[in-house]
């Protein structure tokens, strides 16, 4: 237990952390104060007590992580990480403006100590839900010397969106003792107060997941303290902190009186609430003059602070340089897992049944993966034997509470929970996550699939029932809509320059095989897999069609090329490509066109190449027909203006997937029609 001088010191620095919040918040002329007052206690006990780091190595492996999930409190996660020394008082100034590195809702950098990039509310504690299966899952393989804690810190606003609901269940339901929850309870939301919007019991909730849970006054450094030590000290279940905080905790207005608990400082600066931030700043012990400082009995508090954090990590440095000495091959894995390698994998031995469906296809990449890639998850949202997910789950076994050892996640049906757990299994470092659905249930998903985007993390997604060949199921599994949504962030670049997301929809098996070549060694950035639930015909092939699919990996490629220039130019992904070869067999059984026929799995990946191989590809002034099982827009800057792209302007309708494309146009007489009328 610390002594009265060392409480004063911690609440000095609590209050240093509220001066600093609110005067960014008031500089910037927007921003969120209210949170960041109130939650300043705890993120200084823990930061200061209890979260261990490498102060001369943010990216040490083993390190704890915390991840913040109301990323509208940024202000309290760079003014602690100010006190530890990663942000300066002129990058705190010049918070949410062009070019700093303090963004209005936190953007991951290690470096810094920012784990995960938080804003939109549920999301950053199920991230860390997934840092803490991970966690999990390299002790069971390399020992406990590489456990650590995951913390995370949560809003009102997040324990109340659904995605809480699965996070809450699976890190019960594993047991995840790993996993440290701050519930940043002060009943005061953006618009309104809590109480007028849920009477649910959290505490009860949360109990009924599993978890173990601690109900304490937020703003008491003490109370804090004692619970964060119970929740260490807990070895079968996560623990979830409720901690009761004033929003505002210091705030008075022009006369000195209080003005905590205010819905209005919630999401604006303090004197625009109605408070004061001269008399605050004064009324926690700062200097209105000049709020951007650090206290010297602050700063001297944190030298200590960080010297008995150094010392904590290169204890366990030279405790991992023993057991590497002691253990050279796994010392070499664990260095291979966090090295973000592409897996070495002969692709091209992997057997495929002639004339499958690509989720087929994928099913075999993933039992060889499964038996060759030690460092990976796959989940799949209660859909294992149907989105072929199971073809990796039949090589190992399912993740269960108290044993780690296998690689499979069981989400349950949690799509969006599903996929937030992937971007924490990537974030913490070590593992490939995988993660599979219907590709119409990647709506339940965008909102992860975008921060993977984002935050850059390379997580693998795996959409099949790619279309409305799903037939009987009717139009709420029949994807139309998804493809132009999904590919629209390969036209968005991330902030390194690259392609957000690669989007790869395979033509057949061979493809299929190919595209989880891409995906694994694609370790930049997000890869969606957009895969059939009916069987294709293989593509044409002059003897090794695999070899032949290699050229996916520039995004698209001649499928069959005509002895001179073509006469039309038929192009599509997936299915598709397999009807216009069948299309093209009768043109040319009926007429001397020369004919070029182009899968493209991936238009953003092909905009990459170089205008001479896309010249190449799509020749400039031909007629371009595409089909698309999707919204014709899909493919409409393939075609260009004077190509026709077709595609479906409706939702699809409850019939056997032969019917369907009957009735779509999905046919060979089909695609001979639309390339007459265009050609006409």
């Amino acid at each position: 237990m610390k002594n009265q001088v060392d409480l004063t010191v911690t609440d000095k620095a609590a209050n240093n952390i509220r001066i600093l919040a609110a005067s960014m918040v008031e500089k910037a002329k927007s921003g969120h104060p209210g949170g960041a007052m109130g939650g300043a206690d705890f993120i200084n006990v823990l930061y200061s007590e209890f979260l261990n780091f490498d102060p001369s190595d943010m990216n040490w492996i083993n390190r704890d992580r915390f991840f913040l999930d109301p990323g509208h409190m940024s202000p309290m996660l760079y003014s602690i990480l100010s006190l530890t020394g990663n942000y300066t008082m002129e990058e705190l100034a010049n918070f949410r403006q062009w070019g700093s590195p303090t963004p209005g809702h936190p953007e991951v950098d290690p470096a810094r100590g920012v784990e995960n990039t938080s804003g939109p509310l549920g999301q950053g504690h199920t991230m860390a839900v997934g840092a803490a299966i991970t966690e999990r899952f390299l002790a069971a393989r390399f020992g406990e010397w590489m456990s650590h804690k995951i913390y995370t810190f949560i809003s009102d606003g997040g324990i109340q969106e659904e995605i809480a609901q699965g996070a809450g269940r699976i890190a019960g339901n594993l047991g995840l003792s790993n996993l440290i929850m701050f519930y940043d309870s002060n009943n005061i939301q953006l618009s309104t107060k809590v109480e007028e919007v849920t009477i649910e019991n959290t505490a009860k909730k949360y109990e009924a997941w599993g978890w173990n849970v601690i109900s304490i006054d937020g703003n008491s450094s003490s109370e804090i303290r004692v619970a964060l030590i119970a929740a260490n000290n807990e070895t079968e279940r996560p623990t979830l902190i409720i901690g009761k905080t004033l929003m505002g905790k210091g705030a008075v207005d022009a006369n000195g009186v209080s003005f905590e608990n205010k819905v209005s400082t919630h999401g604006q600066p303090l004197g625009a609430a109605g408070a004061s931030l001269a008399k605050t700043i004064e009324n926690l012990g700062g200097n209105s003059e000049n709020p951007f400082q650090i206290f010297p009995e602050v700063q001297e508090y944190f030298k200590e602070v960080l010297q008995k954090k150094q010392e904590y990590a290169n204890a366990k440095k030279a405790e991992q340089a023993e057991w590497a000495k002691a253990n050279p091959e796994l010392a070499a894995k664990l260095e291979k897992f966090f090295s973000n390698e592409a897996p070495d994998i002969d692709y091209a031995a992997i057997a495929q049944k002639s004339g499958s469906a690509t989720r087929a296809a994928s099913s075999a990449v993933l039992a060889e993966l499964a038996q060759k890639v030690d460092n990976m998850i796959v989940s799949s949202a209660d859909l294992s034997n149907s989105d072929k997910t199971d073809g990796f789950l039949k090589n190992t076994k399912a993740i269960v509470k108290g044993d780690f050892s296998g690689a499979f996640l069981q989400a349950g049906v949690a799509e969006l929970t599903m996929a937030a757990i992937c971007n924490g299994i990537a974030l913490h470092g070590g593992v490939t996550a995988a993660c599979g659905t219907f590709f119409v249930f990647s709506d339940y998903m965008k909102p992860a699939v975008r921060l993977s985007a984002l935050m850059q993390v390379p997580v693998k997604y795996i959409w099949t029932h790619d279309a409305f060949r799903v037939g009987e199921d009717g139009p709420t599994h029949q994807p139309i809509e998804q493809e132009a949504q999904i590919r629209l962030l390969e036209q968005l670049k991330n902030h390194s320059g690259q392609m957000s997301l690669l989007a790869l929809r395979p033509a057949d098996v061979h493809e299929g095989t190919v595209a989880w070549k891409m995906a694994m060694e694609n370790t930049k950035t997000p890869t969606a897999l957009i895969l059939s639930r009916q069987n294709i015909k293989d593509l044409p092939s002059n003897g090794n069609r695999y070899e032949e699919a290699l050229q996916a990996q520039k995004g698209a490629y001649i499928v069959q090329k005509p002895e001179s220039t073509p006469d039309v130019i038929l192009l599509a992904s997936g299915s598709e490509v397999a009807t216009l070869v069948a299309g093209a067999e009768i043109l040319r059984s009926k007429s001397d066109l020369k004919i070029q026929i182009v899968s493209v799995p991936s238009e953003g990946l092909f905009r990459t190449q170089s205008a001479e191989y896309q010249a190449e590809v799509i020749p400039a002034g031909i007629p371009v027909l595409g089909l698309t099982a999707g919204l014709p827009v899909t493919l409409q800057g393939l075609v260009g203006a004077n190509g026709k792209s077709v595609g479906l302007d409706h939702f699809g309708y409850s019939a056997p997937a032969g019917v369907l494309d009957e009735k779509f146009g999905y046919t060979a007489e089909n695609v001979v029609k639309e390339v007459e009328a265009l050609l006409r």
